[in-house]
């Protein structure tokens, strides 16, 4: 009898080891879903060298002190966020991050590599405008948070937020040793003391993907005093930019 329990321990480890290892194995194909983007020829891009990598940015240019950086969701075709932003930023030059891998982006998504990429931007913009807003979408939020608690940005717009990725994970996975399995963190919380900026959280009433208790928690990770929360009544993960609350939050204060 305990030679029969000890096989089915043993099995057990085994199949429970196996599934830790293609969890570690196939993690950013369960993260990242790279998007081949619009193959809209009115659209202007430019590349970013990034070491061996090019990475486009779509972007509107003007010649204003004002302008826009946006960081997209882990499968958004970030170019279709153009019209968007545009309108609710019109006085505003806008850039849109097409990650590695996404949008005729060269390499791999990686949350080093993503952030790497998003100094390089911003380094970019400073270059041509005074001020820089920056808004982060769903993953790109994780993006978001880390460029504003490094450099300084007038304002952050955080559309469907999450505290970490790690806790997320965690709580998909919750038989799962994800703290030493997972590569990518995306810890808001550990940057979001640093933000200086005004900030924004959108949040979803029927988000279906990010579970609000996490937006939530980020709302606390801030100084006190720098940030407005907004939910937007009706709207899914995927369908908040379609209301007009969105539009009129992405327009702030008259």
């Amino acid at each position: 009898m305990f030679r029969v329990f000890g096989v089915l321990f043993g099995a057990a480890a085994i199949a429970y080891l196996c599934l830790c290892a293609a969890l570690f194995f196939s993690q950013r194909s369960m993260i990242y879903f790279p998007n081949p983007g619009s193959a809209n020829p009115t659209l202007t891009r430019f590349p970013l060298q990034a070491g061996a990598e090019r990475v486009l940015v779509s972007t509107l240019r003007k010649d204003s002190p004002r302008s826009v950086i946006y960081f997209g969701g882990n499968a958004e075709d970030v170019s279709g966020s153009l019209p968007e932003l545009a309108a609710a930023f019109p006085s505003s030059a806008i850039y849109l991050l097409h990650y590695r891998g996404y949008g005729g982006s060269s390499g791999a998504p990686s949350e080093k590599a993503l952030f790497a990429d998003a100094l390089m931007l911003y380094e970019k913009v400073a270059t041509e405008h005074s001020q820089i807003d920056v808004v982060g979408r769903s993953l790109g939020s994780g993006i978001a948070v880390y460029v504003a608690s490094l450099r300084p940005v007038a304002r952050l717009v955080l559309v469907t937020p999450f505290d970490s990725l790690q806790e997320l994970a965690a709580r998909q996975f919750p038989y799962i040793p994800v703290r030493w399995i997972l590569k990518d963190k995306f810890e808001s919380w550990r940057y979001a003391p640093n933000v200086t900026a005004r900030i924004l959280i959108l949040a979803a009433e029927n988000d279906e993907v990010m579970p609000r208790a996490s937006t939530e928690l980020l709302r606390t990770r801030f100084r006190t005093g720098l940030v407005s929360y907004k939910i937007i009544p009706g709207a899914t993960h995927n369908t908040i930019s379609n209301s007009p609350e969105y539009a009129a939050a992405l327009k702030g204060p008259p």
